[in-house]
Formats: C-alpha cells, structure tokens, sequence
C-alpha cells in the first residue's frame, strides 16, 4: 500500500502530465479560419502608432543601401582591406543572414506564446502576415524598429569581431534587403526561372498547408539541413490558395 507522501507525489506528477498535455492541446498556431485576401490588420488603435508599422519596400531600400556603399568605402579606403578581404567577409555576412532569417522565423516569429500579451507581440511581428498574406505594407519591418534593431546588431557584431564588422554588416544587411524584396515577390508574382520555384512553393506550403515547415524565404538550405523542408515531390499544388496568399493585380 503506497504511503501518504507516494501518493502525493503521484498526485504532483500526474496534475503536471495533464497541464502538459492541456498545454500542447492548446499550443497557438497560425492558422486562421479564413485568410483575409483584402484589407490589413489594425495592430494599434493609435492611428500614429499603426502608421508606423507599414513601410514601403523602397524606404528600406532607400535607408541601408547607402549605409552599406558608406560603409564598405570605409572598409577599402580607412581600414586599408584588400578587395578580396572585403568581398570575403562581405559574403561571408551574406551567408550569415540566411541562418539568421531561418532561426529567426522559426524559434521567435513562430515561438509557442503561453500568455496573451507574448502571442499579441508574435501577432504584431508576424501573425499578421500569416492573417492577412496581401498586405504590402508589412513585410519589411518598419523603419524605427529597423533601425533600433540594426543598430543593436551592429554593435554586437563589433563587439565579437570588430573591425571585420565594416566589412561583414554590409553584406548582413544585403542579405536582409534580397529577402524582404524576395518574399515581395514570392506573394506578388510568379517565379520567373523554374529553378526558383521550390522557394515559392516552399513559402506557399508554410502559408496554407503547415507553419512549422519551409521557414527559409531567401534559400531552403537551412529547411533542407534541420529537415524541416516540404518534400516537394508529393505536395499537390493548391492553386486556389496560392491565389489567396499572392497580391492583386
């Protein structure tokens, strides 16, 4: 016969295995019962703090092409690097940025939120997208976040492998700029050469068909070396909810 402190120790284990399983039953997914082909979402009801949510592609492109020319000039003419070394890192930097995107969209876009105001913040980073996938206004991140975070970075960057910073950041933030202008066109058109169209499929897929897959938006490498890729070969191509998820014409 089990004592009365087993019994209570059972009593513990078996209330945490049902708040696990209460837990997992009730894990939030970004699925919603219809995707919004029109319109946006309201993230704020401040009209100044919701303007400041929506961008314009070319405003992005507009702030850090500069910074990037600015600062691989500073790289070859103050720093004294060669046109290899710089171009070394430079890609290097790119590179980096695929990784970056991948864990970013899988483990904080995607995080499983247990309170409300945590899944009202992965909302506003990107549930929206998933809510309403038309919505132009919202696929690069706005300016003054843009900004805070990229600065944030640099200096991180630079705090680990300083000077190589004015060299590595550029192409970081190229990487950056080809993916939001990427999944621009992954949404807006059809992909133009035949060897792009697992990257559109892939993203369509992690749309309607399953969000904890095809997290890469500039490249599948990283879904194909976590295997968390679409096997292509036997997914059916939905091509009604691909209208959904791609802009108006």
């Amino acid at each position: 016969m089990l004592n009365k402190y087993s019994q209570h120790s059972i009593g513990i284990a078996e209330n945490k295995k049902q708040k696990f399983a209460n837990f997992e039953h009730q894990l939030p997914e970004m699925k919603f019962e219809k995707i919004h082909n029109k319109g946006q979402a309201q993230l704020f009801r401040n009209s100044y703090l919701e303007m400041l949510t929506k961008t314009h592609p070319l405003v992005i492109w507009g702030i850090y092409f500069p910074v990037i020319v600015g600062l691989l000039y500073h790289s070859a003419a103050n720093l004294s690097m060669n046109v290899f070394a710089i171009a070394a890192v430079f890609c290097a930097g790119m590179f980096f940025w695929t990784f970056f995107e991948y864990i970013m969209h899988r483990f904080v876009f995607h995080m499983v939120a247990e309170s409300e105001r945590a899944r009202k913040i992965i909302y506003v980073m990107h549930g929206n997208h998933h809510h309403f996938p038309r919505d132009k206004e919202r696929l690069f991140m706005p300016p003054v976040p843009s900004i805070i975070i990229s600065s944030l970075l640099f200096f991180l960057f630079y705090a680990v492998m300083r000077d190589a910073v004015f060299m590595f950041f550029p192409g970081f933030i190229l990487g950056y700029l080809i993916y939001g202008s990427m999944h621009y066109a992954i949404h807006a058109w059809n992909p133009p050469f035949r060897w792009m169209k697992p990257l559109w499929r892939n993203h369509h897929l992690h749309h309607y068909k399953d969000e904890h897959r095809g997290y890469g938006v500039s490249t599948t490498i990283w879904d194909r070396v976590f295997g968390t890729m679409f096997d292509l070969r036997k997914e059916k191509e939905d091509k009604e909810k691909v209208k959904e998820l791609m802009y108006s014409r």
